[in-house]
C-alpha cells in the first residue's frame, strides 16, 4: 500500500542510463518504463493503457526510485521488497513475476528453470512471453532470466540485447555476445551467396539444376527501420493486387500528414470512419488497432530488438497480433530481417516450385515440404527464393 490518500500518477526520474519511467496507484508500483530513443516516447509507453497524470511521487515510490537509481549506477540493490500494484494482471502472470523476483542480482535463471519453480514445466514459452511485456523492469528482473543453455533469448526494452547485457553487466554477469552473420540468425547482407549456392548444389542436385536454369542469387531486401510501419504494410497487402494495396497504404499514411509513419497512440486515436474512408476492411481495420497496441505495450518491439532475437522468438511475437500469421511474419523475417535460413512451407510459390523441381504434378504438402528441405540448410531462404524462380519459369512455359 502506497498512500490511500494517493490517487495515482506518472513521473520521469534521471537515471545512468537515461530517463525512465514509474507509474503508481494507491496499491503500489504500476509500471516502469526504461528509456526509449526520446524522453516523449519513455512517457508514450509508460502511460499506454494506464491514464494517469504527471505527479510528485509521494514518499513511498520517491523510496523506490532512489533505490532504482542506485542500483543503475551499479550499487547493486535488492527491490523484491519494492510494493507492485498487480491487481489487473492474470493470476498466471503474477505468478511469473513472483518467480521472476526471487532471482538475485548477479545470478541468472532460465525460462525453463522458472518453469519448475512455478510447477508447470510445459510452460517455458509462455514464461517468455510473459516475461516479455513485464510492466515493471528491474524490479521484475526479466534481464536475469536466459534462454536454454545459457543463451541470451529476447528482450523487448529499447535496445534489446544491448540492454539487456548493460543491465546483467552492472550486476557483474556478462552475457555473452549473440554470434554475428551465423547461418540462420545473421543477415543475407553478411552472407556469401556463392557459398549458400554450393552447399544447395552439393546437397541437392535438383535444386543445383534449377540454380543453373535461374542464375546468380540476387533477392531484393526491403529495408525498414519500424516494426509498426512494416507489419501494418504486409497487413494492408494481405489479399490485395499490390496496386491496390498500395493506393489503400499510401491513403492510410496520408492521414497523418508531416509523419514518415504515425505512432501507435494516433493510429489508436484514429477513428473508425477515417480508417474504413481509406479503403480498409474492418477485419483489416482491426488488425492494425490490435498491432498499435501490441508495439505500444512491447509484445512487438522495435526493430533493433527484433534483428536480435531468433527466428521462432520473432514468429511468436508477431503471430500474437491479430492478422498475422506464421507466413507473414516469414515474409518480414525474409524480406526485412534477410534471415538466410526461412523455409515458408505454406507459400503456394515455394511449394509450386519445389513440385516443378522435383518433376512431380501435385504439389507437396506443407509437411512434405518441411522434411525434403531439411538437406538446404542452413539456407533454405536461397532455396525459397529459387523454388519462386521456378515457380515463375514454369508459367512462362505453360503461356
Amino acid at each position: 500500500m502506497i498512500d490511500d490518500r494517493c490517487s495515482g500518477g506518472h513521473a520521469l526520474f534521471a537515471s545512468a542510463i537515461g530517463p525512465c519511467g514509474i507509474a503508481w496507484s494507491e496499491h503500489g508500483i504500476v509500471r516502469i518504463q526504461l528509456p526509449e530513443a526520446t524522453p516523449e516516447h519513455t512517457v508514450s509507453r509508460l502511460t499506454a493503457g494506464h491514464d494517469s497524470d504527471e505527479a510528485r511521487p509521494p514518499a513511498a515510490i520517491r523510496r523506490a526510485i532512489k533505490r532504482i537509481t542506485r542500483h543503475l549506477e551499479g550499487d547493486v540493490q535488492d527491490l523484491s521488497d519494492l510494493p507492485l500494484d498487480v491487481g489487473a494482471l492474470a493470476p498466471f502472470r503474477r505468478t511469473v513475476y513472483a518467480a521472476a523476483r526471487q532471482v538475485p542480482a548477479g545470478r541468472t535463471s532460465t525460462y525453463g528453470e522458472v518453469a519448475r519453480r512455478i510447477d508447470m514445466p510445459n510452460a517455458a514459452r509462455a514464461i517468455g512471453r510473459a516475461l516479455g511485456v513485464n510492466p515493471f523492469p528491474i524490479v521484475v528482473p526479466c534481464h536475469r532470466i536466459l534462454a536454454a543453455n545459457g543463451k541470451s533469448g529476447g528482450f523487448s526494452a529499447y535496445g534489446g540485447l544491448d540492454t539487456k547485457a548493460r543491465l546483467l553487466a552492472m550486476e557483474g554477469v556478462a552475457l555473452e555476445p549473440a554470434p554475428r552473420a551465423q547461418p540462420g540468425h545473421g543477415s543475407l547482407l553478411d552472407l556469401d551467396h556463392r557459398d549458400a549456392v554450393r552447399h544447395l548444389r552439393r546437397a541437392d542436385p535438383k535444386l543445383g539444376a534449377l540454380i543453373d536454369r535461374v542464375g546468380p542469387f540476387a533477392i531484393e531486401l526491403q529495408k525498414t527501420n519500424s516494426s509498426l510501419a512494416a507489419l501494418a504494410e504486409a497487413i494492408v497487402y494481405q489479399q490485395l493486387h499490390g496496386k491496390a494495396a498500395a493506393t489503400i497504404f499510401g491513403r492510410f499514411k496520408a492521414l497523418y500528414p508531416g509523419r514518415r509513419f504515425p505512432t501507435p497512440d494516433e493510429i489508436l486515436a484514429t477513428p473508425e470512419a477515417a480508417l474504413r474512408g481509406v479503403g480498409l476492411s474492418r477485419n483489416k481495420l482491426l488488425a492494425i488497432r490490435d498491432l498499435a497496441q501490441k508495439v505500444r505495450s512491447g509484445v512487438v518491439p522495435p526493430v533493433a530488438a527484433l534483428r536480435r532475437m531468433s527466428n521462432e522468438d520473432i514468429i511468436e511475437r508477431l503471430t500474437a497480433v491479430r492478422g498475422i500469421g506464421r507466413w507473414t511474419a516469414e515474409m518480414l523475417l525474409i524480406f526485412r530481417l534477410g534471415r538466410p535460413d526461412i523455409l515458408p512451407v505454406d507459400d503456394y510459390g515455394v511449394r509450386k516450385g519445389c513440385a516443378v523441381v522435383l518433376r512431380k504434378k501435385e504439389l507437396p504438402s506443407p509437411a512434405e515440404l518441411a522434411r525434403y528441405g531439411e538437406r538446404w540448410k542452413p539456407y533454405r531462404t536461397v532455396a525459397s527464393w529459387y523454388l519462386w524462380r521456378a515457380a515463375d519459369l514454369d508459367k512462362s512455359t505453360a503461356t
